[in-house]
């Protein structure tokens, strides 16, 4: 099965030395978000896993101890921004992040390491011309260590209103996202970087920009020399190319307090879950109760 780890918290920045305990005892506990009393028990071998896919926005915790996963199969979607602490309050400064970036593509291959510039927000403080800027920016300093950056524009979530509200972000209309796309595609192209979109409807093939998948077959076929046979993730949204895969984070965890994450419902949630986190525990953020029923994970293909 593939891993992901994680789409709903940043592993990597947080709970790296979990996540390698949890390689030495061979498997993972995970909530079922809609029914917390399920519990699945996830092998972590190495006949089991197919491919770890990291999400994060930070991962310099996790690059000593990478040798740790050397016989496993990954890669990871790397999220950087242009923003400041307005929208993400405490992911640490980007001349940092980005040093981190450029430290992790030079360990593991610019192909393994994807760039994700997303979500696309356009408000008073960011408008068209001050995402062409920092785009700009920073392709000019990861060119040589990422081939592909995927972006994406701000999704609005229930979750999320208070949040839209107070920091003025709205969903893109139709011309603000070609015309974004648009400078940011020909920004790319000088750089010599391909651009694909992540869960976008809207065809933007015009500028050259296809269709991403970013549990992608292709590139964990290329990593593993093995072809995969996986289908479809039908979890996500209609508009998301992604395989299948599993899950190994929990919501409401992550400490980087993006005002746009839809992972994140509150801060209030967050410190409680947080007070919860034992690096030794099988379960992230979370404890075992007696009325737990633990059943063991198929493969998903």
């Amino acid at each position: 099965m593939i891993i992901s780890a994680s789409r709903r918290t940043d592993i990597p920045a947080f709970y790296s030395k979990w996540f390698f305990n949890r390689i030495k005892e061979g498997f993972v506990l995970v909530r079922n978000p809609f029914n917390i009393s399920q519990v699945s028990r996830i092998s972590l071998e190495k006949n089991m896993v197919d491919c770890f896919v990291f999400w994060t926005k930070n991962p310099e915790k996790m690059l000593s101890d990478l040798d740790l996963i050397r016989d496993y199969p990954y890669y990871f979607q790397f999220t950087l921004n242009p923003y400041g602490s307005e929208l993400e309050r405490n992911v640490p400064d980007k001349a940092k992040v980005i040093d981190t970036f450029i430290r992790l593509s030079e360990k593991i291959g610019p192909k393994r390491v994807i760039w994700r510039y997303d979500p696309i927000i356009i408000n008073k403080a960011f408008n068209v011309e001050k995402h062409e800027e920092g785009f700009g920016k920073l392709a000019g300093k990861l060119q040589k260590h990422a081939s592909k950056c995927i972006i994406s524009f701000v999704d609005y979530y229930k979750k999320t209103d208070k949040a839209f509200k107070a920091n003025d972000i709205a969903e893109l209309q139709e011309e603000e996202i070609k015309e974004t796309a648009k400078k940011i595609s020909l920004i790319a192209g000088a750089y010599g970087m391909k651009i694909e979109t992540c869960a976008e409807k809207l065809d933007l093939s015009e500028y050259g920009i296809g269709h991403a998948r970013c549990i992608d077959p292709v590139l964990i076929e290329e990593i593993t020399g093995t072809l995969t046979d996986y289908k479809k993730d039908i979890n996500q949204r209609k508009a998301c190319g992604c395989i299948s895969s599993v899950d190994i984070g929990t919501y409401n965890t992550c400490l980087h307090g993006c005002m746009y994450c839809y992972a994140t419902y509150s801060k209030v949630s967050v410190d409680r879950n947080h007070a919860d986190y034992d690096v030794n525990s099988p379960l992230l953020c979370s404890k075992l109760k007696t009325e737990d029923k633990i059943l063991e994970r198929r493969p998903v293909r």
